[in-house]
């Protein structure tokens, strides 16, 4: 393979296969294109491709590498390779491994909703605050990421509230465990755990995956660290690529320091730094290396480019939101047509998701196509969430989450007190709803209409297992469909007749995508393929009816990995961007990546807007540019004059002292 046409130290990235490999990777530096050759290097220097594994974030992301793997080499030569987000990996390992944990096969993965749900009734079973239901949940999160179990957690609260957490957290893994159940963060958390109590099970996958390559790594929290540790501590056949600037997840635990904590756990680790930058102008550069260096850096880069200077950075002082808005709507409509630009090069970024909706006014105002990045998840649709219940209580009879959502779907008239019976019943029991209700003591403690109409949701789901034995998983979803009349329930209860052809033109989608993926899969299983879909349920948002020339609406967090010919950073003020709850050290650091992230999505031209009142809670409140506008080159911006002029000299120079204390405190050096 020629690897000529990559820069020297992109060369040496990718060559360097003998010992661990640290890649620093700056913004559009190509790290995506050094993976995609290392793996394809690596096969030619003897690698089967079953025994590489690499690992990001997204399944898009790993979409669009395995993609280019293929062009490099074909698709023939490339079978058996692993190209995966972490959380399927750590599934791969679950769907083999998980009974030596005492999970059963056919495990169910919960989403948020049902997380919540299973919180919100342990606590009202033990008598805790179910009001605070969503805060525990988050905090039962961060653990998991941190890789504390629940009897560290206890052991370790320091207050009631995190006391009360932390029992919650031990009833929640043991219902779980009841419920042949997991969460997204076990799929995580619970491989470690299995490879630290079950040795031959470490040394069977480090001898399936021999070499392991893991892209963002600086999004990696303290659990993928360590899975990542224990599958190369043998062997130590590992390439990471990440930046530290563009650590931007630590409210979801991602951990930076993990970069750093390789040096200590790999010592012969060989550090490689990409610094040219293949996506923007010098300007562009300059301004975002400006910024960046108010930051403590684990490790120093300097980005450049060799695109030519490029235009000034504009500025755009605006009165208000509303105002704001639309002057960024009116210089895109003068862009279309004075110089025809596509829509689809132009991106309107922002630091909170409540931030668009003037925006898509502005957009929709001056007839311009818009397109908000996300939209409405597939799996999130009604009724997707309706089958995808159905197929995973036919797999898991202990999926209690999963039998509530149907049991009424269609509509069964079985009323709240036969279910608040079931449940009180299936407590006491220790039972799951689904064996519960089939119990004599159950049957007898309703009245007469609702245990008919128990007992025939009882038949409907030992009649749909039946199927489930003969069926192959895309049959098996067509008999189910039918076998509901879903067509006609969705024509009942849907506000219009368009909306439930639209509805069941999703269910056709789900049906048509579980026949692929008994094409696409060696395990073809209805087990397998319900835990694959549910996974995506969680990671996957509905790629349908995108717009192709569209200009984008995005958070900066959901836009990084990305580039924009010409992007806009609405919103470049205090209290926005910082944002009003990042006060510490730590948080202004963070929120200064963020600003380094949304400027390096550019790459021809960069505007930032603010506005100088906003209305909030029903209050006009006056607002000032952001502390990152006076970080950057103040030659290279165009319109930011009269805001630099506003300061004095004891100002600035005060400005400067803060800077200089915030380095020094995160530097721990004394006056």
């Amino acid at each position: 393979m020629n690897l000529q046409d990559l820069n020297k130290p992109q060369q040496r990235a990718v060559k360097c296969i003998d010992r661990p490999c640290l890649v620093l990777a700056g913004a559009g530096s190509g790290k995506t294109g050094v993976i995609t050759r290392k793996i394809a290097w690596l096969m030619q220097q003897g690698y089967l491709p079953q025994q590489i594994c690499a690992v990001t974030f997204t399944n898009k992301a790993a979409r669009e590498m395995r993609q280019r793997v293929t062009r490099l080499m074909d698709r023939k030569s490339t079978r058996g390779l692993k190209i995966s987000t972490f959380h399927s990996l750590g599934q791969r390992i679950l769907l083999e491994e998980s009974h030596r944990l005492g999970y059963r096969r056919g495990f169910s993965i919960m989403d948020t909703r049902d997380v919540e749900t299973c919180l919100d009734g342990l606590a009202r079973r033990s008598e805790q605050d179910s009001d605070h239901v969503r805060q525990s949940m988050y905090q039962i999160s961060r653990w998991k990421n941190d890789f504390i179990d629940p009897e560290t957690a206890l052991a370790t609260a320091d207050t009631g509230i995190m006391q009360a957490q932390a029992r919650l957290y031990l009833e929640y893994q043991q219902q779980l465990l009841a419920c042949n159940s997991m969460d997204f963060d076990d799929l995580i958390m619970l491989p470690v755990q299995l490879f630290r109590a079950h040795t031959e099970v470490l040394n069977r996958w480090q001898d399936r995956i021999r070499y392991l390559l893991i892209d963002e790594y600086q999004d990696t929290n303290t659990s993928q660290y360590e899975l990542v540790k224990a599958l190369c501590s043998l062997r130590q056949k590992l390439t990471v690529v990440g930046d530290d600037d563009q650590s931007i997840y630590a409210w979801r635990g991602a951990r930076p320091e993990n970069l750093q904590r390789l040096q200590q756990d790999f010592p012969s680790i060989e550090l490689v730094k990409l610094e040219q930058n293949y996506r923007s102008t010098s300007r562009i550069l300059g301004a975002a290396n400006q910024l960046i260096a108010n930051n403590q850096h684990l490790f120093e880069k300097k980005l450049w480019s060799a695109s030519g200077v490029g235009k000034l950075i504009r500025v755009f002082p605006c009165k208000n939101a509303e105002d704001e808005a639309d002057r960024v709507a009116v210089d895109i409509l003068s862009s279309r047509f004075q110089q025809n630009v596509p829509c689809s090069q132009f991106a309107i970024l922002y630091r909170s998701n409540f931030q668009s909706r003037n925006y898509e006014k502005a957009l929709r105002d001056h007839s311009i196509p818009y397109q908000v990045a996300g939209g409405n998840a597939f799996f999130e649709r009604r009724e997707i969430k309706d089958i995808m219940a159905y197929l995973r209580l036919l797999t898991n009879p202990d999926d209690d989450q999963a039998l509530l959502r149907i049991i009424n779907v269609p509509r069964r008239e079985i009323g709240a007190a036969s279910i608040k019976a079931l449940a009180t019943y299936a407590g006491s029991r220790k039972r799951s709803l689904d064996i519960a209700m089939r119990e004599l003591g159950l049957l007898e403690s309703v009245g007469n209409r609702a245990r008919i109409r128990i007992q025939g949701f009882i038949e409907l789901i030992q009649e749909l297992r039946h199927l489930a034995q003969q069926e192959d998983a895309m049959e098996l979803c067509k008999k189910l469909v039918s076998r509901l009349d879903y067509a006609d329930w969705l024509s009942e209860t849907c506000p219009s007749t368009k909306q439930a052809e639209t509805a069941m033109e999703n269910v056709s989608e789900l049906i048509s995508w579980i026949g692929n993926l008994q094409k696409d899969r060696d395990d073809k299983s209805l087990d397998a393929i319900v835990s694959h879909l549910s996974l995506m349920s969680i990671l996957e948002t509905s790629e349908y009816n995108k717009q192709q020339d569209a200009v984008q609406l995005s958070t900066i967090h959901a836009a990084k990995g990305l580039e924009f010919e010409h992007v806009y950073l609405a919103g470049f003020e205090e209290d926005s961007l910082p944002h009003h709850q990042s006060r510490d050290s730590e948080g202004i650091e963070e929120e200064r990546r963020l600003a380094y992230v949304g400027i390096t999505r550019a790459a021809t031209s960069l505007t930032l807007s603010y506005a100088k009142t906003r209305q909030k809670f029903g209050e006009l409140l006056q607002c000032e540019p952001s502390r990152f506008l006076y970080e950057l080159p103040e030659a290279d911006l165009e319109g930011a004059e009269h805001i630099v002029s506003q300061l004095s000299e004891n100002e600035k120079h005060q400005r400067g002292l803060d800077t200089f204390a915030d380095l020094k405190a995160l530097l721990g050096t004394a006056d």
